[in-house]
């Protein structure tokens, strides 16, 4: 079996934190020479802007962009999270994992949920894999269950 490298795509999460700061910094130019004693609904909407600016300043600077490789060889899976403040690097052996499962975050009646592949560890701890970090098909199903068939064939076809 070949290395199975995959990389997330945080391209949205950059352009949504990029827009609410621009939302936000049009509020906070728009009404600052107002009279925010004047009303209460222009202090709010002033004090909404630097909310928002400070919601996507956080955002960018929380920025990451992540890499899992799956490396059969090693009988490892290597996580390395890279962002503005540097990068971090996880190494989970095949031996360590128990367990592997598509798991969810979110609300059915949003419509928000967001799925990715559960490891158990011989630790108790769960590791989550393709996430928090921006996948694509993390909003179906069958691409976390694809994910997780794809890495338990990893793990059995060096067991036999």
């Amino acid at each position: 079996m070949e290395i199975w490298k995959i990389e997330s795509n945080p391209i949205k999460q950059l352009i949504m934190s990029c827009l609410i700061s621009i939302v936000g910094l049009i509020f906070v130019i728009g009404l600052r020479n107002a009279d925010i004693h004047a009303s209460s609904n222009i202090m709010a909407g002033y004090l909404l802007g630097w909310l928002l600016l400070l919601i996507g300043i956080a955002s960018i600077l929380a920025f990451t962009k992540q890499y899992i490789t799956v490396d059969p060889i090693k009988r490892c899976i290597t996580i390395e999270d890279i962002n503005v403040l540097g990068s971090k690097i996880i190494t989970l052996s095949f031996d360590e994992i128990i367990d592997i499962r598509v798991a969810e975050i979110g609300k059915r009646s949003n419509y928000t949920v967001t799925y990715y592949v559960s490891l158990r560890l011989k630790s108790g701890k769960t590791f989550p894999l393709f996430f928090p970090a921006y996948y694509d098909g993390r909003w179906d199903v069958s691409v976390a269950e694809n994910r997780c068939s794809r890495l338990k064939e990893y793990i059995q076809h060096l067991v036999k």
